[in-house]
C-alpha cells in the first residue's frame, strides 16, 4: 500500500531518529519491561536506534491475537514503539494511546476486555499491508518513534523449557514445558535448566540480522533472561550475525536476580547463561547497579569469561523499586559507550 499524498506532511517529520550524524548506532535487542527500559534510555542520547524484538509471548491479549489471527504476537513491539515516543505532547500522548488497555462493562461479552489499543492498531497495518516490517514502520512513522522497531523473526516463535523440581524422594525430576506463560509459572516450582525455541531453524528479518551486523553497539538486557534475552541467542541466524559483527556488545543486567524465572541463580550465573548459549559471542561491556550483584569478584569473573569489561552504575529509580530510571540509565549508557 502507497503512503496516501495528503498523509506525508503529517507522517515524514516523525519518521526521523539519530540520523547519518548520530554519534552512535545502537541495536537493542530484547522484550517486554527490559527491552522498553532500554530504549526509553537509549533514545535520550545522539543514536541511530534500532530496536530487535522477541516474538515468542503467548499470553494476554498478544496471545489471543496470535492464536486467531495468525499474526506475530505484538504486544513486546508495542511497548518498543511506545518507548521510543519522545517527551513532547505528541509522543506522550501517542504512547498513552498505545499502551490503553479496554475494559468491558460487567456481563458483557468482553470480547475487547485487556486488549491494548496499540496490539490491534498494529494487526490491523499487517492485515492491510501484508508485511510485518512494514506496518511496524508505519506505526512508528504515526507516533514519531524516535527509532526503528523489528521482530528478531517474522515466524512467530515458542518458548520451550525444562524445568527441575524436588520430587517426593527428594530427587530432581525435570518436566518438558512448552510456551512463554507455562514457562513462568512452571518456574515457580522449580528452576530452569534448558530453554529453546521452535522452529529452532525459524530464520531472522532481515532488516535485524542487517542491524545487527552494521551496528556500532548491540545491547542486549536487561528483561526476563530465559524469555526475553537468550531467545535472540537460540536463533541461529540471529546469534551468527552478533558473534561475527563488528559491533561491540553490551549487556545490561537486571536490578534483581530474585526472578520467578531464575530462582538461584545470581547474576554471575546469568552472565555465564549466554556464554552456555552463545559460546563465540565476545562481550566488550556489562553494564550493572552495584545492589544486584552480591559477590563482585564472582560476576567480574564471569565478565571476563565473556571477555568484557564491568561497569558499576546506579540506575534503578531512588525509591529503591527494581525498576530502572531512564536518565539514570542513559547517563551510565553514555559513559559506558564513551568509553570504548
Amino acid at each position: 500500500m502507497e503512503i496516501p499524498t495528503g498523509i506525508l506532511p503529517l507522517v515524514a517529520p516523525r519518521l526521523g531518529q539519530g540520523g547519518p550524524t548520530a554519534q552512535w548506532s545502537v541495536t537493542a535487542l530484547g522484550g517486554g519491561h527490559g527491552l522498553s527500559a532500554s530504549l526509553q534510555a537509549l533514545r535520550r542520547l545522539d543514536t541511530e536506534l534500532t530496536a530487535v524484538v522477541t516474538v515468542a509471548d503467548d499470553g494476554g491479549s498478544s496471545g489471543t491475537l496470535r492464536r486467531e489471527f495468525g499474526v506475530l504476537p505484538p504486544g513486546d513491539l508495542r511497548m518498543a514503539l511506545a518507548a521510543l515516543c519522545d517527551d513532547t505532547e505528541w509522543g506522550r500522548t501517542w504512547a498513552d494511546v498505545m499502551q490503553h488497555r479496554f475494559s468491558t462493562l460487567p456481563g458483557s461479552p468482553g470480547t475487547l476486555d485487556n486488549h491494548a489499543l496499540g496490539n490491534l492498531l498494529i494487526v490491523a497495518l499487517w492485515e492491510m499491508l501484508g508485511d510485518s516490517v512494514e506496518g511496524l514502520r508505519w506505526a512508528g512513522g504515526l507516533l514519531g518513534a524516535r527509532g526503528t522497531v523489528l521482530p528478531v523473526s517474522t515466524t512467530p516463535l515458542t518458548i520451550r523449557g525444562t524445568v527441575l523440581s524436588e520430587g517426593a524422594d527428594g530427587g530432581l525430576t525435570g518436566r518438558d514445558v512448552v510456551g512463554q506463560v507455562a514457562l513462568a509459572v512452571a518456574a515457580q516450582a522449580g528452576r530452569v535448566s534448558e530453554v529453546s525455541i521452535t522452529p529452532a531453524d525459524a530464520p531472522g528479518t532481515p532488516e535485524a540480522i542487517a542491524a545487527i551486523r552494521a551496528a556500532d553497539w548491540n545491547v542486549l538486557g536487561p528483561g526476563s533472561w530465559y524469555t526475553s534475552v537468550l531467545p535472540h541467542l537460540l536463533l541461529p541466524q540471529v546469534r551468527q550475525a552478533l558473534e561475527e559483527s563488528t559491533a561491540r556488545t553490551l549487556v545490561t543486567m537486571n536490578l534483581s536476580t530474585h526472578t520467578t524465572e531464575t530462582v538461584g541463580l545470581d547474576a554471575a550465573d546469568h552472565l555465564d547463561l549466554i556464554h552456555r548459549y552463545a559460546p563465540g559471542l565476545t562481550v566488550d561491556a556489562v553494564l550493572a547497579d552495584p545492589g544486584a550483584v552480591d559477590d563482585e569478584r564472582r560476576f567480574e569473573e564471569a565478565a571476563a569469561r565473556l571477555g568484557a569489561r564491568v561497569f558499576f552504575d546506579r540506575v534503578g529509580q531512588r525509591d529503591g523499586e527494581p525498576i530502572h530510571d531512564p536518565l539514570r540509565l542513559a547517563a551510565a549508557y553514555r559513559d559506558v559507550l564513551a568509553s570504548f
